[in-house]
């Protein structure tokens, strides 16, 4: 008979109900595990590729998001391998209607680089806004009001389902739209502001998941509202005009 101090660990016994827990738990419950399980070696990872595989055909959600990240992260030969093969182009389906390649966007953010990120964010919107955006590098509403919704919706989904469900401008609309459309509310809520003074570009801002929901992407405000009210307003998110 074994001697209890000397026992080893059933570290399968741990992994099964750790598994157990993340298939049955909530969205929520399973963001949390996600972590545990790629901390946990071969096994835990090997977890993950089974659920994304299993809901490879879903519609991408955070979950999915953090998962493929996790194994992105792991860069172990079997990690590599499977994602090559099964979802080389990331999580989310790169669709655009104008031909722009949303690839890099969707490396950065799987990488967890933020702020390349929000750099590769404003470029893309502005090849869909055309070549005089491309070359003064900044945005005119009209430009926003006129971008088609599949592009739009690339890039927020890529976002969203990157950042655990805390960016893209999905989440900014939900916000806006909870405070009665209260421009300076939004700006303290999401991190733009603090009191009349302007969170400064790139320092002050928060490149990581610390940030306050619905911190990223960034869009100017020096030149007015405008156009963050046509690209929050765009008739894709709601399917008329708010």
């Amino acid at each position: 008979m074994s001697d209890p101090a000397t026992a080893i660990p059933d570290t399968s016994t741990d992994l099964d109900q750790l598994c157990d827990r993340f298939k049955s738990g909530s969205e929520k419950v399973q963001l949390q595990l996600i972590p545990e399980l790629a901390g946990a070696g071969e096994a835990g990872l090997k977890v993950l590729m089974e659920f994304l595989l299993e809901h490879r055909t879903s519609p991408p959600n955070a979950v999915l998001g953090s998962g493929y990240q996790a194994l992105y992260a792991a860069r172990t030969p079997e990690a590599i391998a499977f994602l090559q093969t099964n979802f080389p182009q990331g999580i989310v389906p790169l669709r655009s209607e104008r031909e722009i390649d949303y690839s890099g966007l969707q490396k950065s953010l799987a990488e967890g680089d933020f702020l390349q990120a929000d750099r590769l964010t404003i470029e893309k919107l502005c090849e869909l806004a055309g070549t005089e955006a491309i070359q003064r590098k900044w945005l005119y509403f009209t430009e926003v009001e006129n971008f088609p919704g599949t592009d739009l919706q690339t890039i927020d989904a890529l976002w969203f389902v990157h950042s655990e469900g805390k960016f893209g401008f999905g989440v900014q609309r939900e916000l806006w739209l909870s405070l009665g459309k209260n421009w300076e509310k939004l700006w303290a809520k999401i991190g733009w502001k603090n009191a009349n003074n302007w969170t400064r570009y790139p320092h002050e801002f928060t490149w990581d998941l610390t940030a306050p929901k619905g911190h990223l992407p960034l869009s100017n405000q020096l030149r007015g509202v405008r156009v963050i009210s046509s690209l929050l307003s765009h008739p894709t998110w709601s399917g008329s005009q708010s």
